[in-house]
């Protein structure tokens, strides 16, 4: 795929882009800047997004069975009303918010919100969380930067990654009862070494309709497709250097949507990159999986 052939939603930039969300009912791309602390919606032929200003940083965004969105922030899990702007505060936060805050999020197939957390200090004190309508109970404790949320097709295969780590895993799923079994590295990458090509980290995913799992590589400049064996069958090589999380979307489910980072990136980069911060867009053979609503 030519560079030529992806290209940004719109002018709009983010610090930290993050979470985008094609909505299965609104036909809609959302997303969040983490930094930048606003919930973003992109309509259809619009160049700039709406934005809903947030008071903490949110790190992700879920669609709701009633409407409207789930924004987990620094500060807890809020209601969002895109139709009123009015936000709620449904649950605080199951960490200490001076030192941690929520990060990658996705629903489940039976409409479970699983959020994860990253510690601000880079420390393995940060969770995976499964939200049960009015509490979050940790369910992978122990890890850096929670990220890489994805399903397989089947339901029966749960991912993520500790982004630090540089590790993605995978977990047997029980879809009736949201428990997660037998967890076990699905992929693993090399680390920073110092006068070595660094092929970056894995930050959020997303699942195609054949169980392949699309991983954003944070610094590495690419999204790889992986295949449930664990084996990368495919990269493919955007212009910036950090995206952070794609997610399919589309009347096909065949545009891949890629948030991407600019926040703290060296100014000769930037110069170089004028697409980072953007939403990139480009088209994929595989459909995705649509997003599923959640009944919180």
């Amino acid at each position: 795929m030519a560079l030529d052939d992806i290209q940004a939603l719109g002018s709009h930039r983010c610090l930290l882009g993050e979470s985008p969300l094609w909505h299965p009912t609104e036909r809609q791309l959302y997303a969040v800047d983490i930094p930048g602390r606003q919930v973003l919606r992109w309509r259809e032929g619009a160049d700039a997004p709406d934005a809903w200003p947030q008071d903490a940083e949110p790190g992700c965004i879920a669609g709701r069975e009633g409407g409207g969105l789930l924004v987990a922030r620094r500060d807890g899990l809020w209601a969002l009303d895109t139709a009123t702007g009015a936000q709620a505060l449904l649950a605080s936060p199951p960490y200490d918010p001076a030192r941690l805050r929520f990060n990658d999020g996705k629903v489940d197939p039976a409409g479970r919100l699983w959020v994860g957390s990253i510690s601000d200090a880079r420390e393995p004190e940060a969770a995976l969380y499964r939200f049960d309508g009015s509490a979050f109970t940790a369910q992978v404790p122990g890890l850096t930067t929670s990220n890489g949320l994805a399903w397989s097709p089947d339901g029966r295969r749960m991912h993520w990654s500790d982004t630090k780590a540089h590790r993605i895993y995978v977990a047997d799923f029980d879809v009736g009862t949201g428990v997660l079994s037998a967890p076990r590295v699905f992929a693993e990458f090399k680390p920073r070494v110092a006068g070595e090509a660094y092929g970056g980290r894995p930050d959020g995913a997303a699942m195609d309709a054949e169980g392949h799992y699309w991983a954003a590589m944070f610094e590495g400049g690419c999204l790889l497709r992986i295949a449930p064996t664990g084996e990368v069958v495919q990269r493919v090589e955007l212009p910036v250097t950090c995206p952070t999380m794609p997610a399919f979307g589309g009347a096909d489910l065949r545009t891949l949507f890629v948030t991407t980072a600019r926040e703290k990136r060296p100014a000769d980069e930037l110069e170089r990159q004028p697409l980072a911060g953007a939403v990139l867009q480009l088209r994929v053979q595989v459909p995705g999986l649509p997003a599923t609503l959640t009944r919180a």
